[in-house]
């Protein structure tokens, strides 16, 4: 592979100005100065992060959610998932809550996966994957605003839907790929 210098593509920003803040999502609009001395107008969706889970129990099932996307206005098969509580959480506590309140689990083992950003070329969201295992049953508690269906299937076969491309929820994709190496080796 050839070696190339990374600073002849970095843009430096020179100026930001914040445009919109939501109840998820603050819009920050940009102006980048490229590497040919121009300047580049960027808008940027800025994101608390969260964390995701890969539940896997004793008998090589994945704990699942079903819920409803409003943005794409589809019902999604996604592992659970969160969004951290304030800028610099603990990912991993952020995990462990989510997956609690979600399905009513909690774990025993806790492995973490990687950490993805999910679409940078408009959002700084970083979501920090996690393997579940050693798992315990409880009571979910959802928010207020959450209508969640658990549904629990066998780590292989879920595997095999994401490759006929039933599962089409990214940080699902990336979790459940990277859990089923380290549970499979």
């Amino acid at each position: 592979m050839a070696h190339f210098d990374d600073a002849s593509i970095l843009e430096t920003t020179v100026e930001s100005k914040r445009v919109f803040d939501g109840l998820i999502l603050h819009i920050d609009h940009v102006n980048n100065r490229l590497p040919n001395g121009k300047l580049a107008a960027r808008e940027v969706a800025r994101h608390v992060g969260a964390s995701a889970v890969v539940p896997v129990d004793g008998d090589g099932n994945v704990w699942l959610v079903k819920q409803f996307r409003a943005p794409i206005d589809q019902i999604l098969l996604e592992v659970p998932a969160g969004k951290l509580d304030y800028k610099g959480e603990d990912r991993l506590e952020a995990a462990k809550r989510e997956l609690k309140e979600e399905t009513g689990l909690t774990a025993g083992e806790w492995t973490h996966l990687s950490d993805i950003v999910t679409t940078p070329g408009f959002s700084d969201e970083l979501i920090s994957l996690y393997l579940a295992r050693d798992l315990s049953a409880g009571q979910s508690h959802p928010d207020d605003d959450e209508f969640l269906n658990v549904v629990k299937l066998p780590l292989n076969e879920l595997v095999a839907m994401i490759a006929r491309g039933q599962v089409t929820d990214a940080k699902t994709i990336c979790a459940v790929l990277l859990a089923e190496k380290v549970v499979n080796g």
